[in-house]
């Protein structure tokens, strides 16, 4: 099988998994599937609950990107992969995974997937996701709130301490790998469907 590999990057709660939601859309008829980064947090068993919530979870250093790699490769071989799951309550990798079949088109989301060359080399379009810092963190504090049973103290201790140095280090240098910046990702119409056609075109190809 032929695969389109897409990367969706961008700084947290920029859009990512909204434009990641319409380009699934776009493509509901062709086998589509989502890997992202965030399944791929190392696991910390070794360390007690508060011990892990000090981790800096926004290093490149928190993900086991050779898994993901590994995973990525096998899935554009025909093979299929048993995933991680990650628990943001707990702070850590479950002991279940998921099963994952191979796909004509598969994308990988997160903030750090640009930043890491094996990863890069794997893509055919790679897309960064543009959207102001005080948006992203409006829309982190309420997901992080409502989602994820996070106080928001917690959420923005830990915003100011590893999001924002974090994204300024790794995260908004690796836009420029990007071959497409979309403002304000899964809302801005016209650029998603130059995406969509671009997309479009390579699995024709």
């Amino acid at each position: 099988m032929d695969t389109t590999i897409i990367g969706v990057a961008g700084g947290s709660a920029s859009g990512k998994s909204t434009l990641v939601n319409k380009i699934k859309q776009a493509f509901a008829e062709e086998p589509v599937i989502t890997l992202c980064h965030d399944y791929y947090y190392k696991a910390h068993d070794e360390l007690a609950f508060e011990e892990r919530t000090k981790l800096n979870y926004d290093h490149p250093d928190a993900f086991d990107t050779d898994l993901m790699v590994r995973d990525i490769k096998l899935l554009k071989e025909g093979c299929s992969i048993q995933r991680p799951v990650y628990s943001f309550t707990d702070h850590n990798r479950l002991k279940q995974t998921v099963e994952v079949h191979p796909a004509k088109v598969i994308i990988l989301d997160g903030i750090l997937i640009l930043e890491n060359r094996q990863l890069r080399e794997l893509m055919d379009v790679k897309i960064y996701v543009d959207t102001d810092a005080d948006v992203r963190l409006g829309r982190r504090l309420m997901r992080d709130v409502q989602e994820r049973g996070r106080s928001i103290d917690s959420v923005l201790r830990q915003y100011f301490d590893t999001v924002k140095p974090m994204h300024e280090d790794f995260v908004e240098p690796s836009k420029k790998y990007a071959d497409l910046i979309i403002p304000e990702g899964g809302f801005n119409s016209v650029a998603l469907n130059v995406l969509i056609q671009n997309i479009q075109s390579l699995i024709e190809k």
